[in-house]
């Protein structure tokens, strides 16, 4: 279909898009609003009279809001939810998963305001701060444990873009349903997780030029500056995500982000142009869900596997909930149906009312009233240029700039 777009247009659909992905993000207020909350957050846990300071305790985005395919939520009062991890480099010998959870949900509840601010009961990994409800966002904080030198093999897998170092990246994390939570005090043999490692490889995915690859190792800095320029696959994720929220708003069975993210950055072939990057990525995530054989299921099951990690399978749950691989097929055939009407549409208006059903009103108003402005002021300068055939101005594609990666949902 994208193929019976002359050039023109689909640089017009690149820039709806952009624009699109724009409004979707979270703002440079909330940004700096969240980033303060955290930063603060991690002073306190880092008091010099903190049990855990001299461990150095660490606050550090993960998830959606570093790899910049972060999204606002579809209804004005829902929570942002701000995934984090709170590093400790080494711990006490006796302490178990248990202890090292308590030690940290301890110095939280010593503050005064972070007290009433956490929500009860405590999560399965994580302690949860909630904000004001002006505020409209939560941090849920993953207490875990990294060796000495971390910090510095972390900063040069990212600065080499080196994805032989991903498996290093790995945290060891608190998790009250294992089976070790209160008697395992060697850390090496608690749970993993490797949000770090996955980015590094989602980085490589959505990177264009090699001497922009290595600013991502701004993407580890504990305060990542604001940026609203994204890489073509960071802004794919994120319309998927709105279009994932829109079809299946309150449903706790739909597609998950992780699989949405991992399936596009596979699928993404390094196209400049969002429209078609995302024609290619929905065309192929059915076919990169393979069928392998599972051990604990004892028998062959659908499978997404985990890029950094081959014994994890992000469809595991579509066991016990098939209706979930059933609601996965069923979106991607109607991102894919809803694109095409998008393309197949003539005229402004048309185009406008089509992708308003999919991806909701205020963001559309607001992308093509954005548009509109340019247009305005591209008149004024005389260097407009319309397509009769698509009645859109076109200010040309987005060009992408060196820039760090965050943006904002989870991942």
């Amino acid at each position: 279909m994208a193929n019976s777009l002359t050039l023109h247009q689909k640089e017009q659909f690149n820039e709806i898009l952009e624009e699109l992905g724009k409004n979707l993000d979270i703002s440079e207020t909330q940004h700096n609003a969240v980033a303060k909350s955290y930063d603060a957050v991690g002073l306190h846990l880092a008091k010099h009279d903190s049990p855990i300071g001299k461990y150095d305790p660490q606050i550090l985005p993960q998830g959606s809001f570093m790899l910049g395919t972060m999204i606002q939520p579809i209804h004005e009062n829902d929570d942002l939810d701000i995934d984090l991890v709170c590093q400790l480099v080494g711990k006490q010998d006796y302490w178990t998963q248990f202890d090292l959870k308590k030690a940290v949900g301890d110095q939280l509840k010593s503050h005064g305001t972070y007290s009433k601010m956490i929500k009860e009961p405590e999560g399965r990994r994580c302690w949860t701060l909630v904000y004001s409800e002006t505020a409209n966002y939560h941090l849920d904080i993953l207490p875990c444990i990294v060796d000495s030198g971390y910090r510095v093999l972390l900063e040069k897998a990212f600065s080499n873009f080196d994805q032989t170092e991903n498996e290093a990246l790995a945290l060891r994390i608190t998790d009250t349903v294992e089976d070790n939570y209160k008697t395992e005090t060697n850390h090496l043999n608690w749970l993993k997780s490797n949000p770090f490692g996955y980015a590094n490889w989602f980085f490589q995915q959505a990177t264009l030029d090699i001497t922009k690859a290595k600013l991502i190792t701004e993407s580890i800095k504990p305060i990542p500056e604001y940026s609203q320029e994204k890489l073509p696959l960071q802004r794919i994720v994120q319309i998927l995500k709105r279009h994932r929220d829109m079809m299946f708003d309150g449903n706790e069975q739909k597609p998950i982000s992780i699989i949405i993210t991992t399936l596009a950055a596979k699928a993404y072939k390094k196209e400049t142009n969002i429209l078609e990057g995302l024609l290619n990525v929905t065309a192929a995530m059915k076919d990169l869900v393979t069928v392998q054989y599972s051990p604990k299921h004892n028998k062959n099951i659908d499978w997404i596997e985990n890029p950094i990690n081959s014994l994890e399978n992000f469809a595991d749950k579509w066991v016990e909930h098939p209706e979930r691989k059933k609601n996965f097929n069923n979106w991607i055939d109607k991102v894919q149906r809803d694109i095409f009407d998008a393309i197949n549409s003539n005229g402004l208006h048309i185009i406008r009312e089509s992708l308003e059903k999919s991806l909701g009103r205020n963001a559309i108003n607001a992308t093509f009233n954005n548009i509109a402005e340019k247009s305005r002021q591209l008149t004024e300068s005389g260097k407009n240029c319309i397509d009769a055939n698509i009645g859109i101005t076109s200010l040309g594609a987005a060009t992408i700039k060196p820039h760090t990666f965050y943006g904002k949902e989870d991942l």
